[in-house]
């Protein structure tokens, strides 16, 4: 687990109406967690022995005990019908994430006595809940046996990541935006509706920091690391190293000493062009270095994109990485290594591209060198500093939350995969094939107005992502993915025929 994230402890209450039987609550709580820790172990959860909640004195008990435990998350678990009052007051003065879960019926042979009735008990729960204002994660089908149940809490360990980690989050951003690019600016407001807090800084206080830090003791050790994460031999390190040392050690530091009250951080920075002419070389390589730890670093002051990364983090307990959505791939190239060897049309693929931020074990034979695109401008030894390599194939989620201009969230989710083609470019880069990204590219990422980052999960977490985005307050109407030719987007020109 990533140290810049929250390792979550479900705690587990169950619920009982006075007029049913406690001990079928009992007996199912106790399934249940069974079920959990044959599955998946015990380091998740936490089962509350000290009462079944019939009553409000009940829910004050249970509330006390799931604290004294550690507890950062609640699960509601109805094992029979429910009180509906102290249950939802239970998750109404739980502070953190929590879900809703239900009993289903055992056996024909027991639906006396033993009917608990918490079919109809999730109704009632879920009245209460809109009542009292709450927000509440409930599975889509939330009743079920002790080992679906126990997939359903393993299934709210990433959600309960993301509304936990927000909440608890800075981000430190440097710097304004650069001169002419306008894209990543959004309006800071959302974050403070989603719990975030932010720390704006100069790019000349980040200067002066990692001026003081030219003389650091630690630059030795952290340029042996960087020589042995890149394969270079002892006494064979290009002397970029010791600058990138110097810049990851003022920013570690800086997040150590402006966290503050908050757990966990993100930062961005304004990576050119007045870096280069100030620090004498680009920072994308630390921000890949600092990913490795958990802590995500966007360029170009993407607030909302390296909001993005962490929520990706939360959801893969896995490096992330933020992409252009950069160039389409070239025709012979899709003619000479796609077609007919892949399920993909020519639209259905693009390349997303950095100068050079990704992790190294993300990388295909990866390597440091300069950024080219700078060094049309500057001199090519102010520009060393990126790591470069072909993204390593396999699937990945391509994903973004972000703040409208009128200050509303919107996002976007679309699985599909890194495709083994050689990008024959530079950067950290791939070939990457979305089915249906033409549409959707025209039809929500420009017919949304987002902007050209779009953040990566390598992996298929579409279901936990988008559970997630509705969790901390997303619309579903504004949560965009790629729709399926039988779909069209709201405003797509119905007589094109596909």
């Amino acid at each position: 687990m990533l140290s810049n994230i929250p390792k979550i402890k479900v705690g587990i209450v169950a619920v009982s109406r006075d007029c049913f039987p406690a001990p079928l609550a009992v007996n199912r709580r106790k399934a249940l967690v069974e079920a959990y820790e044959k599955k998946y172990g015990k380091d998740d959860i936490y089962e509350c022995p000290v009462t079944i909640v019939e009553s409000e004195i009940d829910m004050v008990n249970a509330l006390e005990d799931i604290k004294k435990a550690g507890c950062n998350a609640l699960c509601v678990f109805l094992g029979n019908f429910g009180p509906e009052i102290s249950e939802t007051l239970l998750a109404k003065h739980f502070d953190g994430p929590k879900m809703f879960c239900a009993a289903a019926e055992e056996s024909q042979k027991d639906l006396m006595d033993g009917r608990g009735d918490a079919y109809c008990g999730m109704l009632n729960a879920s009245y209460n809940i809109a009542l009292r204002n709450i927000n509440a994660y409930i599975p889509d089908y939330p009743v079920g046996d002790a080992e679906e149940c126990a997939d359903m809490i393993h299934d709210f360990l990433p959600v309960a990541r993301v509304a936990y980690g927000l909440s608890n989050l800075k981000i430190i951003s440097f710097g304004p935006r650069p001169s002419n690019f306008l894209a990543c600016n959004a309006p800071i407001k959302q974050l403070y509706n989603l719990n975030v807090e932010i720390e704006e800084e100069s790019e000349l206080d980040l200067f002066e920091a990692y001026q003081k830090h030219q003389d650091d003791k630690r630059i030795p050790e952290t340029i042996a690391d960087m020589a042995k994460e890149m394969g270079y031999a002892e006494g064979k390190e290009p002397a970029m190293l010791k600058k990138l040392a110097a810049y990851e050690l003022t920013l570690l530091d800086w997040v150590e000493e402006h966290k503050g009250y908050r757990k966990y951080v993100a930062l961005t920075t304004k990576c050119w062009p007045a870096f280069q002419d100030m620090f004498q070389f680009v920072p994308c390589y630390v921000n890949s270095r600092l990913m490795r730890r958990g802590i995500p670093v966007s360029c170009e002051v993407d607030i909302y994109g390296t909001l993005s990364e962490y929520i990706g983090l939360c959801i893969s307990g896995d490096e992330t990485t933020l992409l252009d959505i950069n160039n389409s791939v070239p025709h012979d190239m899709y003619d000479e290594s796609i077609k007919g060897k892949f399920d993909y049309q020519f639209t259905d693929t693009f390349m997303g591209f950095h100068c050079g931020n990704t992790c190294s074990s993300k990388l295909l034979s990866p390597h440091l060198s300069y950024q080219r695109i700078m060094a049309r401008t500057h001199p090519q030894d102010w520009c060393d500093g990126t790591i470069e390599g072909d993204i390593k194939p396999g699937e990945i989620t391509f994903y973004r939350l972000q703040s409208t201009a009128d200050n509303k969230l919107r996002a976007y989710a679309a699985e599909g995969e890194v495709l083994p083609v050689a990008t024959k470019s530079f950067g950290s880069i791939g070939v990457f094939a979305i089915h249906e990204m033409g549409r959707f590219y025209r039809y929500w990422l420009i017919g949304k107005n987002f902007p050209h980052h779009g953040a990566v999960m390598f992996g298929h977490y579409g279901k936990a992502l988008y559970e997630a985005l509705k969790y901390i307050g997303v619309d579903p109407a504004e949560i965009g993915y790629n729709h399926p030719a039988s779909l069209p987007y709201a405003d797509e020109n119905p007589f094109i025929r596909r």
